[in-house]
């Protein structure tokens, strides 16, 4: 019995001729597997939408609130007004959507009527994951109107998640258990199920969600406990690149990537997958394949355990935001470390992780690695929380901070290739590097310099990329 499972992000579910293609693609594939089961997200920018009725809710700006929610209603009934479906498919519809409008302005109320003067994941997370809910309610719509048996299921009642709200950590174990109960007898009755990605639900039932990219790591869990045969992603490029092409015009498809240098691209900054999607799929030999959802027939990027070249290359480069952290003075960072950790914590819901840490007789410097799942605002945040931290204890806590640059090039087995790694250097001859470290899974080389040289230091690297043909 052969199982697929396929996830559509926010781009391939936001307007009536996406989803066209995303009825195309599944039944065609329902055609040709065994099983189908399909993860989606919330329609392209709902979830800034909602989130930003989450914090108006916070200053009790009702009107702000309630006008969203009207808009949201307006955006998800003119995509079903496009889609060919009946009278009772769209009555039954509607009635969903309201529903879950309704629910949303009542989580809404609930947080305008709280005291707290910050907005506590465990709050936003009830109001965000409306988005997953409509748009799955809307494409398992669309594939019962043409002939496909299909049915919505909500992540609360699959994806089971620890308690860290805005940051969720799947229980595998007692995930599978859900799976067992409400996905393969679906399965097995050939009913397709649009399971709503990024959001799931503690042991008690309180909504969580799993971060920025979260879709990704419901598809490779769920993917992971099914045994699928393979799990593809479909986006609005042809595959995995070499670069950012937002940032340069010549990055192109890396044809094929290891579990660990898949891993790493995701960690530091690659923005088509969640870092922490991988794992599941390393530990079951679960084949992941990116695809452009406007160009089907090309093959994409396969991320899977084959063996790498004899050779070592650098196959990509990523350019990302981190925190560097300095004193004039050497000593024990356990209590840096450990405030670093617990205002990350705090302000962000996740914890922190240190990239390098350097001493000398008259100095110490750490280099802080930001997830890139924090949102664009996540790293000035950040900053400013632990600067406020610091200054409560001016003596004890001298270091200066200062947001920085992290260029990572990304290859399987540069330990092994201290002339590639000589390469990437000398490209960077005349930029200052603050400190660089070698990925303990030996898959990537990341450089902290200057937030200002970032940029430079990504077009060198790449450059040697094209070049190495």
């Amino acid at each position: 019995m052969s199982t697929l499972v396929m996830k559509f992000g926010g781009a391939s579910v936001g307007a009536a001729p996406a989803l066209a293609q995303v009825l195309k693609i599944i039944a065609r594939e329902a055609d040709q597997w065994d099983k189908v089961l399909v993860v989606v997200s919330a329609l392209d920018g709902v979830t800034d939408m909602l989130l930003d009725a989450a914090q108006l809710a916070r200053i009790a700006n009702q009107r702000g609130y309630r006008r969203i929610a009207a808009n949201l209603r307006s955006r998800h009934f003119a995509i079903m007004e496009e889609l060919p479906l009946d009278r009772s498919e769209r009555d039954t519809l509607e009635a969903d959507i309201d529903q879950l409008l309704s629910e949303m302005l009542d989580h809404c109320l609930q947080i305008a009527g709280s005291l707290n003067v910050e907005l506590s994941p465990l709050n936003s997370d009830a109001v965000v994951a409306v988005g997953e809910r409509l748009s799955a309610r809307i494409i398992a719509a669309l594939l019962r109107q043409n002939g496909l048996r299909s049915a919505a299921v909500d992540g609360t009642d699959v994806l089971v998640t620890d308690d860290v709200f805005g940051n969720a950590n799947p229980d595998l174990h007692l995930t599978a258990r859900r799976v067992d109960q409400v996905i393969k007898p679906m399965l097995q009755r050939d009913i397709i199920p649009i399971v709503t990605g990024f959001i799931g639900a503690t042991a008690q039932g309180e909504t969580t969600t799993l971060g920025r990219g979260g879709t990704d790591y419901t598809a490779s869990v769920l993917g992971a406990l099914l045994e699928a045969d393979e799990l593809w992603l479909w986006t609005d490029v042809d595959g995995m690149m070499s670069a950012d092409p937002r940032e340069l015009a010549n990055a192109r498809v890396i044809p094929t990537l290891t579990y660990a240098e898949a891993a790493d691209l995701a960690y530091f900054g690659a923005r088509i997958l969640h870092a922490r999607m991988i794992a599941p799929l390393a530990q079951r030999a679960l084949p992941l394949r990116i695809k452009n959802i406007a160009a089907p027939e090309k093959t994409g990027t396969l991320v899977s355990g084959a063996a790498p070249p004899d050779k070592p290359i650098i196959k990509a480069v990523t350019s990302t935001q981190g925190l560097s952290l300095r004193r004039p003075a050497s000593g024990s960072l356990a209590g840096v470390t450990r405030l670093v950790g617990n205002t990350l914590f705090k302000t962000l819901g996740m914890r922190s992780e240190v990239l390098i840490a350097s001493q000398s007789s008259n100095g110490s410097f750490l280099c802080l690695v930001i997830p890139t799942s924090i949102g664009i605002d996540g790293v000035d945040r950040l900053e400013q929380a632990l600067k406020a931290k610091m200054a409560e204890y001016p003596e004890k806590m001298p270091w200066a901070i200062e947001a920085i640059g992290l260029v990572t090039a990304i290859g399987a087995d540069l330990h092994c290739a201290p002339q590639l790694l000589a390469q990437a250097l000398e490209a960077l001859a005349d930029l200052e590097i603050y400190g660089l470290a070698l990925g303990a899974s030996n898959s990537s080389l990341t450089l902290a310099l200057p937030l200002q040289s970032s940029r430079e230091a990504l077009q060198r690297i790449h450059e040697l990329i094209v070049k190495s043909g």
